[in-house]
């Protein structure tokens, strides 16, 4: 089985309890709500998302703009059946996914030229070779167009303090080594981490935005704080998140963001 086989049935596994989890969880949607607001603050015609998972931002976004529009890839073929429901149920026509990796865009899209790529939640942490991933999308970009990526960060902090603190130094460090397993304890997803510095480096576009998530607002996954904080509490985290984000303690997040732009 292929790398991107095993990355596409890991994801089939999950996709029902994929969406059920984000309609669950409240640090995902808040989130998911930024990433949103930031690439819709770009002008934007022809539009690609890597790994649109069930659809969330797929379907959001070719329903709120009827006049662009939007393609879609993702290694799992569940996804791509939940996304091609949602798409069909609310009858989208500017809308269309394919199932494949990146390396796959000009075979599923012949011909098309996008001025906004975007990844949200990190997709590209899972593909072969960042370096000609990048590639591959720097191919397919229109000239002044522009990439929106989120990555799962290499050094997240506080979660390696958290993780100390729990007597769990595999997960403290999972990160830090060359191979990290994703975020299931039980499931392996053999996943990259990459640094900021090393990201700007492979894409070889001008970087012109950038972000941190979860700095000291607990990362989506540590539900039990997210329960137990009280709610002013982890809204002045978000808060101080917010302030910090575009500084070095940025880069210190759970989650980067980042705008990469093709210059004319």
């Amino acid at each position: 089985m292929s790398y991107y086989d095993k990355v596409g049935t890991y994801y089939d596994k999950d996709a029902v309890d994929f969406e059920q989890r984000y309609h669950e969880n409240p640090a995902l949607q808040r989130i998911r709500q930024s990433f949103r607001q930031h690439t819709k603050s770009y002008a934007q015609e022809t539009v690609l998302e890597v790994g649109f998972g069930p659809g969330f931002d797929l379907v959001h976004f070719a329903e709120q703009f009827p006049e662009r529009t939007f393609y879609g890839i993702d290694i799992s073929a569940e996804m791509v059946r939940l996304t091609q429901e949602k798409i069909d149920r609310m009858g989208l026509k500017n809308a269309w996914v394919a199932k494949g990796s990146v390396e796959d865009i000009k075979v599923l899209f012949p011909g098309v030229q996008f001025d906004m790529i975007y990844v949200f939640f990190g997709a590209l942490n899972t593909v072969i070779n960042l370096e000609l991933a990048f590639a591959e999308l720097r191919g397919v970009l229109q000239s002044g167009g522009r990439m929106v990526l989120t990555f799962v960060n290499k050094y997240y902090i506080a979660g390696t303090l958290i993780e100390l603190l729990k007597l769990k130094p595999r997960f403290a460090f999972a990160r830090w080594k060359k191979i990290w397993g994703g975020y299931s304890p039980t499931n392996f997803l053999a996943s990259r981490c990459y640094r900021p510095g090393h990201l700007k480096k492979l894409a070889q576009l001008e970087c012109t935005y950038t972000r941190g998530y979860s700095i000291f607002y607990p990362a989506w996954y540590y539900h039990k704080f997210h329960r137990l904080i009280p709610k002013g509490i982890l809204n002045l985290l978000w808060q101080i998140d917010e302030r910090i984000a575009r500084t070095p303690l940025g880069k210190l997040g759970e989650y980067m963001l980042y705008t990469f732009e093709k210059k004319n």
